[in-house]
């Protein structure tokens, strides 16, 4: 699945990539002019650290720059990301397990909050876990799964109440200069040690008509592997 998702939307003009060591824990990529600076991925990582998990993706440019113009109304707006698919069951994050691929996302939307409890968090840049599934429909090969009118299934505690397979969890996040960094409780997040991983930036389109699939992969910019193979594995930092 995640294959024709990476041969149906990588963008045209990828550079070269290479992986580091068989014994490194990071996905290196080269850097690629055709794509916007602050999307270009170079590097990305997730290791463990006493603990606690830490998502870091590194950029050409200074990470964040680029955002969503707003659009005034929810149906039909724009979101960015900062992503990480992993080999994560669903599970593993609070949902019910086997429901697709997870991923975490860093992402910026200025016209709509889908923070836990009904916070605000249009005007950051915010962490979720996203669930995503492979649908046509979308520009980018996939979706964050909805859930469907009357269906229940198990959620975290911070789902923001949405009818999506998303969830709005607290994490310390920071974009520094070239890089997005993630903090996670590894108390949070059953399976993540030795998991797989790789790093995409895209854009993501919410539906003009509100119907599913709600929120799809519209655009992917970068895949830091170039073909969504999760050559990563989480490693204790050195």
């Amino acid at each position: 699945m995640l294959r024709k998702f990476a041969a149906g939307a990588l963008v045209a003009g990828m550079a070269s990539l290479w992986l580091t060591t068989a014994h490194a824990h990071s996905i290196k990529a080269e850097p690629n002019e055709a794509v916007q600076a602050s999307f270009d991925i170079i590097e990305t990582t997730i290791v463990t650290r006493d603990d606690v998990a830490v998502f870091t993706t590194r950029v050409r440019g200074q990470a964040g720059t680029e955002k969503p113009r707003a659009t005034g109304k929810f149906e039909g707006s724009d979101v960015y990301a900062y992503v990480w698919p992993t080999s994560l069951n669903s599970g593993d994050i609070g949902f019910e397990r086997d429901q697709g691929i997870v991923a975490l996302a860093v992402t910026f939307h200025p016209d709509f909050d889908d923070a836990a409890k009904g916070g605000r968090n249009r005007d950051v840049w915010h962490p979720h876990w996203v669930v995503l599934a492979e649908d046509k429909a979308c520009g980018g090969g996939l979706k964050v799964i909805d859930i469907p009118p009357g269906e229940k299934p198990k959620v975290p505690e911070t789902w923001p109440g949405v009818p999506l397979l998303i969830d709005s969890p607290a994490y310390p996040t920071e974009l520094k200069g070239d890089a997005v960094d993630v903090t996670i409780p590894l108390s949070l997040i059953g399976g993540i040690e030795g998991a797989s991983y790789d790093g995409v930036t895209a854009g993501l389109k919410v539906n003009g008509n509100l119907h599913a699939p709600l929120l799809c992969v519209s655009n992917v910019f970068k895949v830091a592997s170039g073909n969504l193979s999760l050559p990563g594995k989480v490693m204790p930092a050195k």
